[in-house]
Protein backbone atom coordinates (compact mmCIF):
# COMPACT_ATOMS: atom_id res chain seq x y z
CA UNK A 1 0.00 0.00 0.00
CA UNK A 2 1.23 3.12 -1.04
CA UNK A 3 2.12 5.83 2.29
CA UNK A 4 2.41 9.26 1.51
CA UNK A 5 3.34 13.02 3.63
CA UNK A 6 2.64 16.16 3.22
CA UNK A 7 5.09 19.07 3.16
CA UNK A 8 4.56 21.85 4.89
CA UNK A 9 3.75 24.25 1.63
CA UNK A 10 1.14 21.65 0.37
CA UNK A 11 -0.73 21.85 4.29
CA UNK A 12 -0.44 25.45 3.44
CA UNK A 13 -2.06 25.65 0.59
CA UNK A 14 -4.49 22.88 1.17
CA UNK A 15 -6.64 25.20 3.25
CA UNK A 16 -6.83 27.70 0.77
CA UNK A 17 -8.68 25.17 -1.41
CA UNK A 18 -12.38 24.71 -1.19
CA UNK A 19 -14.04 21.89 0.16
CA UNK A 20 -15.14 20.76 -3.65
CA UNK A 21 -11.70 21.15 -4.55
CA UNK A 22 -10.36 19.07 -1.95
CA UNK A 23 -12.42 16.17 -2.23
CA UNK A 24 -11.68 16.11 -6.09
CA UNK A 25 -8.40 15.76 -5.49
CA UNK A 26 -9.05 12.99 -2.82
CA UNK A 27 -10.72 11.09 -5.37
CA UNK A 28 -7.79 11.74 -8.07
CA UNK A 29 -5.54 10.87 -5.10
CA UNK A 30 -7.41 7.50 -5.36
CA UNK A 31 -6.74 6.60 -8.77
CA UNK A 32 -3.18 7.61 -8.50
CA UNK A 33 -3.10 5.07 -5.44
CA UNK A 34 -4.52 2.53 -7.76
CA UNK A 35 -2.34 3.05 -10.32
CA UNK A 36 0.59 3.09 -7.63
CA UNK A 37 -0.71 -0.46 -6.41
CA UNK A 38 -0.90 -1.79 -10.33
CA UNK A 39 2.36 -1.24 -11.02
CA UNK A 40 1.75 -0.63 -14.47
CA UNK A 41 2.06 3.46 -14.77
CA UNK A 42 -0.03 5.92 -14.00
CA UNK A 43 -3.05 6.55 -16.55
CA UNK A 44 -2.71 9.20 -19.13
CA UNK A 45 -5.97 11.25 -17.32
CA UNK A 46 -3.69 11.72 -14.30
CA UNK A 47 -0.94 13.63 -16.67
CA UNK A 48 1.53 12.78 -14.02
CA UNK A 49 4.58 14.11 -15.41
CA UNK A 50 8.35 15.85 -14.21
CA UNK A 51 8.27 19.30 -13.41
CA UNK A 52 10.36 21.34 -15.71
CA UNK A 53 13.64 22.32 -14.36
CA UNK A 54 13.16 20.85 -11.14
CA UNK A 55 14.53 17.21 -11.34
CA UNK A 56 12.65 14.44 -8.91
CA UNK A 57 9.70 16.64 -9.13
CA UNK A 58 6.55 15.54 -10.63
CA UNK A 59 3.27 16.93 -10.60
CA UNK A 60 -0.18 15.58 -11.24
CA UNK A 61 -3.27 17.11 -12.57
CA UNK A 62 -6.29 16.96 -10.32
CA UNK A 63 -9.04 20.05 -11.96
CA UNK A 64 -8.43 21.63 -15.31
CA UNK A 65 -6.67 24.35 -13.22
CA UNK A 66 -5.69 22.15 -10.14
CA UNK A 67 -2.01 20.58 -10.29
CA UNK A 68 -0.23 19.28 -7.10
CA UNK A 69 3.68 18.58 -7.10
CA UNK A 70 5.05 15.53 -5.28
CA UNK A 71 8.26 13.63 -5.14
CA UNK A 72 9.23 10.18 -4.11
CA UNK A 73 10.40 9.41 -0.84
CA UNK A 74 11.17 5.98 1.41
CA UNK A 75 8.63 4.00 2.29
CA UNK A 76 8.32 2.77 6.44
CA UNK A 77 7.18 -0.03 4.64
CA UNK A 78 9.87 -1.97 2.93
CA UNK A 79 8.66 -2.42 -0.97
CA UNK A 80 5.92 0.56 -0.83
CA UNK A 81 6.19 3.61 -2.70
CA UNK A 82 5.91 6.66 -0.80
CA UNK A 83 4.90 9.55 -2.16
CA UNK A 84 5.79 13.32 -0.01
CA UNK A 85 3.14 15.87 -1.38
CA UNK A 86 4.93 19.71 -1.95
CA UNK A 87 2.10 21.93 -3.32
CA UNK A 88 -1.35 21.87 -4.56
CA UNK A 89 -3.43 24.64 -6.31
CA UNK A 90 -3.65 26.42 -9.58
CA UNK A 91 -0.60 25.68 -12.59
CA UNK A 92 0.83 28.73 -10.01
CA UNK A 93 2.32 26.50 -8.15
CA UNK A 94 4.45 25.40 -10.68
CA UNK A 95 6.88 28.64 -9.90
CA UNK A 96 7.78 27.41 -7.06
CA UNK A 97 6.74 23.50 -7.37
Amino acid sequence: MPTYDRDESFKHDWERLSIVEQDRFIKTVKKMVYDLKSGQGFRKGLRVKGVEGYEGIYEMTWAPDGRATFIFGSSPHEGDVHVIWRRIGSHDILLKP
